[in-house]
């Protein structure tokens, strides 16, 4: 394990079938107006929404409705939802759907009482929070970002073509949140299947990095185990309990911070995924399988012997006389393999990029340190044009 650390999750999970109704338990602690967060309304046609708003109003609250929240939250959308809670004297978010309405509403909590533009402060200058914020909680249908447990909010701004995300601190952290797998069984196919590599994504990132015998590659290795088979269950049977209750639960735990503990993580893969976002509004997750292999394939000669664990750990590779370089290129090659099985685009080309777009998406990606090989600018255009 590398250094020191100090492990600490504030928010508090209510896992299960009947986990909605723990709303009756945690309302009471909040403030009597609430804006209730949700994105395109697929939560009125399940009868969801209706429950939430029941249970809101059977605890005595003024619901403040916020819906239409899209895929990728817009900085525009942030002031929209920031400017509605200051109108309404909000004294708690709640979102209601799934990573993007989670990431929005921590952005909201972050902006009521900040006096800047909140794109300006904490997503182009990387500043902290020095105001007051609006408590968030959180009813997840979607399972992928983790965002129901850490502070991470990503937003899109259209006209700059940037897609940014700021981790903001435990003041950020959604008080509570309520995880039922069932909730997730409607969502569509492609969705889930998105929301699946966006989890492997986040062990991946934080898993290709480091040389110590550390504790959380052994807890990496055993969620992306668990990821593959229960995706290929979910993508069977879509109403998979086992299934989709570890997807679910294994989202969670990619990204509260836990794994990170004792690693230095890369992130690299995210930050060209999002660059692409911000040029395509594309769905995240499937930025990240069309740019993985390519960003791998270029960087695993800089860490092969992690490489070639993967490759056996997580693949079952028995790699008898193979050389390092060998199992790396077959770890790989499982991973595009699995990705392309359970339905994800694996070319940028299918996302709507062009050739004429690589230079100016390689300008949006923010350079990252952790990884075992920072790329350079033409690097970052060559991952690119090798996941066209």
């Amino acid at each position: 394990m590398l250094g020191n650390f100090t492990y600490d999750n504030p928010t508090r999970l209510h896992f299960g079938p009947d986990a909605l109704e723990r709303l009756r338990d945690e309302l009471p602690a909040f403030g009597p107006v609430v804006q209730l967060a949700y994105g395109g309304g697929s939560i009125k046609e399940t009868g969801l929404y209706d429950q939430v708003v029941a249970l809101l109003k059977e605890c005595g609250k003024t619901v403040v409705d916020d819906g239409g929240v899209m895929p990728n939250p817009t900085a525009e959308r942030l002031l929209e939802g920031r400017d509605r809670a200051r109108e309404k004297g909000v004294d708690f978010i709640l979102a209601v759907g799934g990573g993007s309405v989670a990431d929005y509403a921590k952005a909201v909590s972050v902006s009521v009482h900040c006096d800047e533009d909140p794109w300006e402060r904490y997503y182009l200058r990387f500043e902290e929070v020095e105001c007051d914020v609006v408590p968030v909680g959180c009813v997840l249908t979607m399972a992928g970002t983790g965002s129901e447990m850490n502070g991470g909010a990503v937003i899109t701004n259209r006209g700059q073509k940037l897609k940014i995300g700021h981790v903001f601190g435990p003041e950020a952290y959604p008080k509570f949140a309520i995880l039922n797998p069932e909730l997730t069984f409607t969502v569509p196919k492609r969705q889930m299947v998105a929301g699946v590599f966006d989890v492997v994504s986040h062990v991946m990132e934080q898993y290709f990095s480091g040389e110590d015998d550390n504790v959380s590659d052994y807890l990496m290795e055993g969620l992306m185990r668990s990821l593959v088979a229960s995706s290929r269950a979910a993508v069977a049977d879509p109403r998979d309990y086992e299934a989709r209750s570890n997807i679910m639960w294994a989202a969670t735990w990619a990204l509260n911070t836990l794994v990170a503990m004792g690693k230095s993580t890369d992130w690299e893969v995210h930050m060209i995924g999002q660059a692409v976002g911000a040029y395509t509004d594309a769905t995240h997750g499937m930025t990240l399988s069309a740019v993985s292999p390519a960003y791998y394939r270029l960087i695993a000669p800089y860490g092969l012997p992690k490489f070639a664990r993967f490759a056996r750990t997580v693949w079952g590779v028995e790699g008898d006389g193979c050389t390092d370089e060998e199992l790396a290129e077959t770890g790989i090659a499982a991973l595009e393999a699995w990705a392309r099985e359970i339905g994800c685009v694996m070319r940028l080309s299918e996302l709507g990029v062009d050739e004429g777009m690589l230079d100016g998406i390689a300008e949006a990606v923010l350079p990252m340190e952790g990884g075992y090989h920072p790329l350079s600018r033409d690097e970052v255009v060559e991952v690119l044009r090798a996941s066209l």
